[in-house]
């Protein structure tokens, strides 16, 4: 935790910054409830923001939360909601899995097989996520020599836990309906 001011080291600065411009954006009035939509990332480039589905694309969402996943607009969507929720975790997660997946460098795939793990399973992790004790220990085995599917079993057990239990709720929500008015 952050102590004083001068002894705040750059990226918690740079996150209470991001967290001030966030709160100022969401005390202007929006006309529509997915205008409160901000995407977030721990990198520091810019992220172009995401197109707003049509309304027959955001229905096909509807059929499974791979389907939403694959859409840029829907994981934002999903992500802020999970957010209401105290939640978000789980996509963040899953999210940070789909970057290690693509990362092609041995030396940067340890680098954030190392963080994923210290940031979401870990004990005590600021952002631990709800797996059983047979999946950790597999993952903490795969991490002695990280590949693409070092954290494949942690990321279906946390996809499943999201469409069995949050998803639902999530098509209920006004974010969503909001979006196939």
């Amino acid at each position: 935790m952050c102590k004083g001011l001068a002894a705040l080291p750059a990226t918690c600065l740079e996150r209470a910054k991001g967290i001030k411009t966030k709160l100022g954006i969401l005390l202007q009035k929006p006309e529509l409830i997915t205008d409160y939509i901000i995407p977030y990332s721990d990198k520091t480039e810019k992220l172009a923001k995401p197109q707003r589905p049509s309304q027959i694309e955001a229905m096909k969402w509807r059929e499974s939360l791979e389907k939403l996943l694959m859409n840029n607009y829907g994981q934002v969507a999903f992500k802020t909601f999970l957010q209401s929720e105290h939640s978000e975790e789980n996509i963040e997660f899953w999210m940070a899995c789909e970057d290690f997946k693509a990362t092609k460098s041995p030396i940067q795939m340890v680098s954030k097989a190392k963080k994923i793990y210290e940031d979401f399973m870990e004990k005590e992790a600021p952002k631990e996520i709800n797996v059983d004790h047979y999946t950790k220990e597999v993952t903490v085995k795969c991490l002695a020599e990280p590949s693409t599917s070092t954290f494949e079993l942690a990321q279906k057990r946390v996809l499943n836990l999201m469409e069995k239990d949050s998803f639902s709720r999530f098509l209920k929500s006004e974010l969503y309906l909001e979006l196939i008015k």
